[in-house]
């Protein structure tokens, strides 16, 4: 299993490569850190130069930062860019195979959720693996489970075998959150359904099913993360065109703004 880590040194991103360490040194995962440069220079001269000058400094820090962060077992690369850092990460990871792009981010609030251009929101855009952001305020080592919120919708049925599995390799405990504006029988039902499918695909397997009755999606995600700590949040993120992604929110991407636990991002 490869996991991908952009890396630009700051606390937030270290902070995401030590999570990743965790991950891999429990079940055989490799590493590969990505330092993107972006440069925007009026002078062909200068840019040339300066660029030499970030790179040759990228990878004396990211050697460095190799040799502090280092666990038996778990073998580390990396790869230094030129360009955009969602554009390049996400194609690094599409030719790794990576099973996962993992990334550290600050968190923002108020005015700072408007910065639709983040790295961070282009990545999960651009990315065709799933995308698990850190906050800079989560609590990684106390992390006991990962939930997964749930819409009903016929995409999902894929990233469910994605979820058993990670939860299985990371020992972690599985839950499962639906949020219903009101007490619909056709979504009851469907919850009794996906009981029976998870027994029966999954025999054994430990799945806490909440239901949580909510006026919307977001204000029931909200109520669930103030009662329930130490958990990696799942939620799937459908790629939409141009138009859509202006004329509709989505929910997952405008989590990603101001959670404060960790979120994986199920492209």
């Amino acid at each position: 299993m490869i996991i991908v880590v952009p890396l630009d040194f700051s606390e937030n991103s270290l902070k995401a490569l030590e999570f990743a360490m965790t991950i891999a040194e429990k079940r055989d995962a490799s590493i590969v850190l990505v330092h993107v440069v972006n440069l925007s220079f009026d002078f062909a001269a200068q840019s040339a130069n300066a660029l030499h000058s970030l790179l040759k400094e990228g990878e004396a820090l990211l050697q460095t930062t190799i040799e502090k962060y280092r666990a038996p077992g778990v073998q580390v690369d990396y790869q230094i860019l030129e360009g955009d850092p969602a554009i390049n990460i996400a194609r690094v990871a599409a030719e790794k195979e990576a099973r996962m792009i993992l990334i550290g981010t600050q968190g923002a609030s108020g005015i700072a959720k408007k910065l639709i251009g983040s790295t961070t929101i282009n990545l999960i855009r651009e990315a065709r693996c799933p995308v698990l952001i850190v906050p800079a305020q989560a609590k990684v080592e106390l992390i006991k489970k990962a939930t997964l919120a749930m819409e009903f919708s016929g995409h999902e049925e894929a990233f469910i075998d994605w979820i058993v599995d990670m939860t299985r390799r990371w020992e972690l405990g599985l839950e499962i959150l639906h949020v219903q504006s009101g007490a619909d029988f056709k979504e009851q039902l469907a919850v009794l359904g996906l009981e029976g499918y998870l027994q029966k695909k999954y025999p054994g397997i430990m799945v806490r099913i909440h239901t949580f009755y909510a006026s919307s999606a977001s204000e029931g995600l909200e109520l669930y993360m103030d009662e329930h700590d130490n958990m990696i949040l799942v939620m799937c993120h459908q790629h939409r065109n141009l138009w859509e992604q202006i004329l509709q929110k989505s929910l997952s991407i405008q989590m990603a703004f101001h959670t404060h636990i960790p979120l994986l991002i199920m492209n």
